[in-house]
């Protein structure tokens, strides 16, 4: 898995990955492997910033783990090293499936309701600035 994160100051990037690695390590299923943090470098997007990685290798005892990892811990990309080959049983499949629809279902609850009430936190806005030129 790689994870970036951009921020600043530099040296919170790298704490904030060293964070996230020691709470993979600490979730049930996961074995940490190996994990490489880089240097922090100049944001180019953005001045005063800076980006960061981190590769991190982990062993997962199956695929509701690993779906949980991405959910929670929102890496940049993943990359399944072995097996080559996955054998699942359709039951098995069904339940990945339902509990990753689960999830979507619940951030599209939540971006539902953020977009709900920025609309009515914007049109208050225009009321105001509209009564503040009548004055």
């Amino acid at each position: 898995m790689i994870f970036e994160v951009i921020g600043k100051p530099a040296e919170h990037l790298t704490s904030t990955l060293n964070e996230i690695a020691e709470k993979i390590k600490g979730v049930k299923g996961v074995e940490l492997t190996n994990h490489k943090i880089n240097e922090s470098a100049p944001f180019k997007a953005k001045e005063g910033f800076f980006t960061n990685f981190m590769e991190l290798e982990a062993k997962v005892d199956d695929l509701e783990i690993l779906s949980n990892l991405m959910f929670i811990f929102m890496p940049a990309h993943v990359e399944i090293l072995e097996p080559e080959n996955i054998q699942i049983q359709n039951n098995t499949l069904n339940t990945f499936f339902n509990g990753l629809m689960r999830k979507l279902h619940g951030y599209d609850e939540v971006t539902r309701v953020a977009q709900t009430e920025k609309m009515i936190l914007q049109k208050k806005l225009e009321e105001i600035m509209k009564s503040q030129k009548k004055d």
